[in-house]
């Protein structure tokens, strides 16, 4: 896919999963649309993980991390 198309869908899943967040309280669905966003690497896709900025590679760690860490407090609700 080419990067821009992959953009709009990287920030369509990141919109519904904040929605899902804020007005739903449906955690696990918005972590659920924040994995998938993700797969969509809004950044150029052809360039090596090496060869990024290292200002891409922190968005995409921290936006893993914030995945990861909302996926253990929905866990941690329905553990309840």
């Amino acid at each position: 896919m080419k990067t821009p198309f992959n953009k709009f869908i990287y920030i369509g899943f990141l919109l519904l999963g904040a929605y899902q967040l804020l007005f739903t309280k449906d955690y696990m669905q918005a972590v659920s649309s924040f994995g998938i966003g993700l797969a969509f690497d809004p950044f150029n896709t052809d360039q090596k993980w090496n060869d990024r900025p290292t200002w891409q590679k922190a968005v995409l760690i921290i936006h893993l991390a914030l995945v990861a860490g909302l996926f253990g407090y929905a866990i941690g609700l329905n553990d309840k």
